[in-house]
């Protein structure tokens, strides 16, 4: 069994859209059901901030928002370990124009920090989702299935 979890998640759909469909560059609204989901947390979440000079003053550089994953992974494991009371990271999303994004681990559920129901929840595949994912897909040079 798995002891540690991570949401990514971000604070626009678009880079939602973006880095979830980054590797076919195609909003699939189908495949796998996928689910645009808004929700407001019920507290301010305690996340380590990456997109500023935080990330030189550790030794590392920008490129652990784009650069390889698994070096990332090790960023986030010793993160994770060094700051205990951190709930996730705060990053720079590399696929939509450094837009922010946010990894949340297991630690965010440890308190009451969701509310019972999102503010917007909506299958990809309803149609009143398709003007919108449209205009995503356009301003993200993806195509749109």
């Amino acid at each position: 069994m798995q002891s540690r979890g991570i949401y990514y998640a971000a604070r626009d759909a678009k880079t939602c859209l973006a880095e979830a469909f980054q590797t076919t560059r195609r909003i699939d609204r189908v495949f796998q059901a996928p689910q645009l989901v808004v929700f407001e947390t019920l507290a301010r979440l305690k996340l380590l901030d990456l997109t500023g000079d935080f990330a030189t003053r550790m030794g590392a550089s920008m490129a652990i928002h784009s650069g390889s994953r698994g070096r990332a992974r090790g960023w986030a494991r010793d993160l994770y370990d060094a700051y205990p009371e951190v709930q996730g990271i705060l990053y720079a999303a590399s696929m939509h124009g450094g837009q922010h994004a946010i990894a949340l681990n297991e630690r965010a559920l440890e308190g009451a920090l969701f509310p019972a129901h999102p503010l917007f929840h909506r299958a990809l595949a309803d149609d009143a989702m398709l003007d919108t994912l449209k205009h995503a897909a356009k301003a993200l040079g993806y195509a749109l299935r």
